[in-house]
């Protein structure tokens, strides 16, 4: 977990990365933010790193639930001073791991933020949006994407593991990055469990509480240009849980944080002050 200083008066954000990835995506934007002292106040960043992903020494067969993965973002939600509060924004995948942080800590999560990111409605199970996106027109050819069964530990199954292939991350993921954030990033990619109604965990049957996740006011960063997880189905998803504001970003790919990282800072920053 990569965190700025921290000072009396900060503002608490986390950084939540999506499949395949880890903190280490946000270096940009944490980089922004950490540099900023609004009103003399300072900007507490943490870009988590979850379970088995980025440097976290988890091996992917020791993360067998969603829970399991959601963990650290858990125990940092967890560890806040009583009466302090913190804005989550999560990328991608990382937008399920906020709804289950944000319903286990609804009194600590001044805002949840779902950038360009899976957002579960209180109707239906979490893993609706992924199946939905799977199963519809939205979902782009899986190109070289690798899944593959992983071995079963203790008796227990446990979820495929996933990794974007090459072809499908430069042409659906960074498409609209530069060619030195592409290169220099390209091997930091990681394999993660493949989440589906099967795989997440004990919850995956029982949609989000309205009294708890439901509660918590909630920002939807739309990404214009972002052919992994489409606009219309970005939008589809507001549809089905209305947000309390929703703002834009265009040209904007999948990787927001780090195509377009000043938009993404301008609109955390604009929540953070809002919802703080």
């Amino acid at each position: 977990m990569a965190t700025s200083s921290s000072s009396t008066g900060a503002r608490h954000i986390f950084l939540v990365h999506g499949v395949c990835h880890g903190g280490w995506c946000w270096y940009k934007v944490a980089a922004r933010l950490g540099s900023l002292s609004p009103a003399g106040r300072s900007y507490h960043v943490g870009a988590l790193d979850l379970a088995a992903a980025g440097v976290d020494g988890h091996r992917l067969h020791e993360v067998p639930t969603f829970r399991d993965y959601t963990a650290p973002l858990l125990d940092a939600l967890r560890s806040l001073p009583d009466g302090e509060k913190a804005v989550l924004v999560g990328h991608s995948l990382g937008g399920l791991s906020v709804a289950l942080a944000a319903e286990e800590f609804p009194g600590k999560v001044a805002a949840a933020v779902f950038l360009c990111a899976f957002m579960p409605d209180c109707m239906s199970p979490p893993s609706h949006v992924l199946e939905e996106l799977h199963a519809g027109r939205y979902w782009e050819s899986q190109l070289d994407n690798e899944t593959k069964p992983q071995d079963a530990a203790h008796g227990k199954l446990l979820p495929a593991s996933f990794k974007f292939g090459p072809q499908f991350t430069e042409l659906n993921i960074y498409q609209r990055c530069s060619k030195e954030v592409t290169s220099r990033l390209r091997n930091l990619s990681c394999e993660s469990a493949q989440r589906s109604s099967r795989t997440y965990g004990s919850s995956s049957h029982t949609p989000r509480i309205a009294s708890r996740y439901g509660s918590v006011r909630k920002v939807y960063i739309v990404c214009k240009q972002d052919r992994t997880i489409p606009e219309e189905f970005q939008r589809w998803m507001v549809s089905n849980n209305p947000v309390d504001e929703v703002m834009e970003i265009d040209g904007a790919d999948h990787m927001a944080m780090l195509s377009t990282p000043d938009d993404v800072v301008r609109c955390i920053v604009d929540i953070v002050e809002k919802y703080n």
